[in-house]
């Protein structure tokens, strides 16, 4: 499949794409080289691809919650994002407003302390780029995670995620190629980290829900 980069992209094209990444197994019966296990449940990928939405929210995986219902950030951490842009549960999932497109489209299962293991790389290397390009009138990414800041930073990204949001303002106001704005995950996991960065909440948030109003409907 081909970029659509720098031409029309027809809604026929964004639902081939939509329905080829739906019956994607890849993870399940075929694993990428250097991933120790197949995916060991049903895959049920969950990404949400516009025509019109200008801003991208590239998020990690879904959770298991988010696997059961097929609608992303259908959970407490959705909550807490969708506080973070100061819109409503309708605004979130009209697909004029926001593109949703986590590095990992499927439930990648827990670890031996029940935490939510790392987004499967099968999905980066096939459908990545190609939803990306499928996109072109995005003019925002919201990077939530250091998995997603990587991807879209690339080699500068720094190790830290801590540092990576701290230099929110490169990234966003950057004159080059489309901003990233770079975003904790929004876990109940990251509330310690939220109290000790007060800066993200009176700083970033406010620059943040401003752009959610200049590029939503």
């Amino acid at each position: 499949m081909g970029s659509w980069r720098g031409s029309a992209v027809t809604e026929e094209h964004l639902q081939a794409l939509r329905e080829a990444i739906s019956l994607c197994r890849r993870c399940r019966d075929d694993p990428a080289r250097g991933m120790d296990h197949r995916l060991p449940h049903e895959p049920r990928p969950v990404a949400v691809l516009s025509s019109s939405a200008r801003i991208l929210i590239a998020g990690q995986a879904p959770g298991l919650r988010v696997h059961e219902s097929g609608l992303p950030f259908n959970d407490a951490s959705g909550d807490r994002l969708r506080q973070w842009l100061s819109v409503d549960r309708t605004a979130f999932y009209d697909p004029g407003n926001f593109a949703i497109v986590p590095m990992g489209f499927c439930f990648p299962g827990y670890d031996g302390h029940g935490s939510d293991l790392p987004p499967r790389s099968e999905c980066a290397s096939l459908w990545r780029r190609r939803a990306i390009d499928a996109m072109p009138q995005i003019e925002l990414v919201l990077a939530v995670g250091h998995y997603a800041q990587r991807w879209h930073l690339g080699q500068g990204c720094p190790k830290s995620m801590t540092e990576t949001v701290r230099n929110w303002r490169r990234y966003a106001k950057s004159n080059s190629g489309t901003p990233v704005l770079p975003l904790p995950h929004p876990s109940w996991r990251n509330t310690g980290w939220l109290r000790r960065n007060l800066w993200f909440e009176t700083e970033l948030l406010p620059f943040l829900r401003e752009q959610v109003k200049a590029l939503t409907v």
